[in-house]
């Protein structure tokens, strides 16, 4: 018998994730992160190496980080091998050990790719041989064929025949389709996705699809959409939906080549000799408030630190950049009174991106 006033306890289902990423409004701000590519020879096998890349992509993808950049801070020498490896897509060398900036580049944005979409982006290739074993990012763009989401990820495909079939077309097919100025997306769903554009076939594209449109498999025919910009589903909708990735070929052009077109307006360096991240957590330091911001970069060293990064970049030195902490809004200690001697830099990227996260929420402009 049920008493009067008596709450039922209720059993809670703990056997599948709740925390569902939950869009919004738009987000006009973004957060990017700077690393090194050099930390990937502290790990000695290529399983070590790839796991080490994996554990910063799911820090990446855990906190939202929508831009990193891995810059060369002059500790490796790629050898000769390797020296092409930006430009050529179809090596079949491992690059952990050749060139350990393209490798990590190369593990971090297979991973931030929809995982339907790798086998399609992604030819075979010694860097991925262990990347099946890594852990899941599952971002909010690593859609299933039967979620639902305005904004999906997709690759161009061939335009099909009169038949039906899809085959390569030839190259009064391609004028065709392009006289017709549409372009057909592979997007995860049944159908395929058709486009006002015309776009070379494999290109990557975002996607967004009418609010009322059919993705059942019953569906015949495709779907009408548009592309949008890669930052449209943030922006306009408030989804986190992954991270580019962007190479530097030293401290200085993590700055002055960034992708934002008024640069970052919020910095932050980090270093064991840096003030507590405590302070810039409570938003006040001895400069007073940290303003709110629209760009805001976090910079990890090595395992040497920044000073390193510093004295081989050519730039600063001409500039007479001599302290790294020159180069930064705020220069800080991720976590004063460390037991161990050494942070590696996978985990300072966990401790910085947490104890800078309420600076991030409570201070980027939306």
């Amino acid at each position: 018998m049920k008493r009067k006033g008596v709450v039922q306890d209720v059993k809670l289902d703990t056997s599948k994730p709740t925390a569902i990423f939950q869009a919004s409004s738009g987000r006009a701000y973004t957060v990017s992160v700077a690393l090194p590519g050099s930390i990937i020879t502290n790990a000695l096998t290529p399983e070590l190496k790839t796991h080490l890349a994996g554990r910063i992509a799911r820090a990446l993808a855990v906190f939202c980080v929508d831009e990193v950049v891995i810059f060369d801070d002059g500790q490796t020498k790629p050898r000769k091998a390797a020296e092409n490896h930006h430009h050529q897509n179809a090596d079949d060398a491992f690059t952990g050990s050749l060139d350990p900036n393209y490798f990590l580049m190369h593990i971090l944005s297979y991973l931030e790719t929809p995982p339907f979409l790798r086998p399609l982006l992604f030819p075979l290739h010694p860097d991925l041989r262990s990347a099946g074993s890594l852990p899941s990012l599952d971002m909010p763009h690593h859609l299933k064929s039967h979620e639902w989401c305005q904004y999906r990820e997709g690759i161009t495909v061939e335009q099909p025949t009169e038949g039906g079939e899809s085959k390569k077309p030839g190259k009064r097919k391609r004028e065709a389709a392009q006289s017709h100025g549409t372009s057909l997306v592979n997007v995860g769903l049944p159908q395929y996705i058709s486009v006002p554009a015309v776009i070379p076939q494999d290109t990557r594209v975002t996607v967004k699809l009418p609010r009322d449109a059919d993705i059942s498999a019953s569906c015949d025919g495709p779907v009408n959409g548009l592309v949008v910009a890669p930052s449209a589903p943030r922006e306009e909708a408030g989804y986190y939906w992954g991270y580019s990735v962007r190479a530097a070929a030293s401290l200085s052009a993590v700055i002055t080549e960034c992708i934002f077109s008024d640069g970052y307006d919020l910095t932050v360096g980090t270093s064991e000799r840096g003030m507590p991240v405590s302070d810039l957590a409570r938003h006040t330091t001895v400069g007073g408030q940290v303003p709110q911001f629209n760009h805001m970069l976090i910079v990890f060293g090595g395992i040497a630190g920044l000073e390193v990064a510093v004295e081989a970049d050519s730039e600063l030195q001409r500039m007479g950049v001599k302290e790294p902490k020159e180069l930064f809004d705020y220069w800080v200690n991720l976590c004063p009174g460390q037991g161990s001697r050494t942070i590696r830099t996978d985990e300072a990227v966990w401790l910085g991106l947490m104890g800078l996260r309420d600076v991030v929420v409570n201070k980027g402009r939306r």
